[in-house]
């Protein structure tokens, strides 16, 4: 990005059976300083600005616009035309198609950053593509290294670990993975939020951080060396932190962010604290990458009931992070 050129974002509905069409009609229709491209079928975000009654200009790729209702439109075909809260994993192809296009553009510098609408895990594994989750698809195709980041304007979540079963928690948090995850949030941190000496909080994976190595020793083991560490080479660290408190207004005002062990010890205080202003990022990609924190909401498709906020509170902060990039690099 230079000179005063707005931020280039390309746009991911998501699931085309599912609310996400419908976010991006009305994110279209929001006055903004950023660019949008939709990477999506043409059809299916028509129907969704008929379902709205709200108009919708799709123009060719290449005329991105600022103007309210118009959209660039990098038309990814469906297989077939999804009715409204009926998701069919023959489109799930199309899915991951303008998933890696998008990224692609990217990639080659053609846009600045991508936001993406919610997907079905379920629908499109019964397409036949084994998928655990965009942050882990983008992260294959750059090629890089990254941390999954929930964030709203009372607290910023990374995790150390994310899609997995409970029960394979404890051995996939080994001193290489922590320590990665801590640097690379670390240098989020200071690159995507401005914050010249962030300080993260560590949370323990144990009750009570592990009770000094009565309640597992995890903490004692590879936790704290980690932590002892990293804080010789200079970053700040508190923790590991019992999970239980870590959390409480008095505390988070002394840090930047948390770092959870697992999906479910910090997202559910994180959407508690402000679900509908809270954003998914992905640290560590060679752009910004920043999607809804919420699902498919298959019950809501077609029916005017969704809530934009997470849409377009993604699509405020990609832009931002965009700029901040830009002013940071040399």
């Amino acid at each position: 990005m230079s000179g005063d050129r707005p931020a280039r974002l390309a746009l991911v509905p998501g699931e085309p059976a599912g609310v996400g069409p419908e976010l991006c009609v009305r994110l279209a229709q929001q006055p903004r300083d950023y660019s949008l491209t939709a990477f999506a079928d043409p059809h299916t975000l028509q129907a969704a600005a008929d379902a709205l009654g709200l108009p919708l200009h799709l123009r060719p790729p290449g005329q991105p616009s600022l103007q309210p209702g118009e959209l660039a439109l990098v038309a990814v075909p469906n297989r077939v035309q999804p009715a409204f809260g009926q998701p069919d994993p023959r489109n799930a192809t199309s899915v991951i198609d303008a998933l890696h296009a998008a990224a692609d553009g990217c990639l080659r510098g053609a846009f600045d950053g991508v936001v993406t609408g919610p997907v079905n895990k379920a629908v499109i594994n019964a397409g036949g593509i084994a998928y655990t989750g965009t942050t882990e698809l983008l992260a294959q195709q750059a090629g890089r290294e990254v941390v999954m980041m929930l964030a709203n304007d009372v607290v910023r979540v990374a995790l150390a670990t994310t899609h997995l079963p409970l029960r394979e928690v404890a051995d996939a948090i080994t001193s290489d993975s922590l320590a990665r995850t801590l640097h690379i949030t670390h240098a989020a941190l200071v690159a995507d939020f401005g914050i010249a000496a962030p300080t993260l909080a560590v949370l323990g994976l144990n009750p009570h951080a592990g009770e000094a190595g009565h309640l597992g020793r995890e903490e004692l083991d590879v936790i704290e060396p980690v932590l002892a560490r990293l804080r010789a080479e200079g970053m700040r660290l508190i923790g590991p932190l019992p999970a239980d408190t870590a959390f409480l207004p008095s505390k988070l005002r002394g840090f930047d962010a948390v770092v959870a062990m697992y999906h479910d010890q910090g997202l559910p205080v994180l959407k508690y604290s402000g679900f509908e202003r809270a954003v998914n990022l992905t640290l560590g990609l060679p752009y910004p990458r920043v999607a809804v924190d919420h699902g498919t909401a298959l019950e809501l498709a077609g029916k005017g009931l969704a809530d934009p906020s997470s849409l377009i509170a993604a699509a405020q902060a990609c832009a931002q992070i965009a700029r901040l990039r830009r002013t940071m690099t040399p």
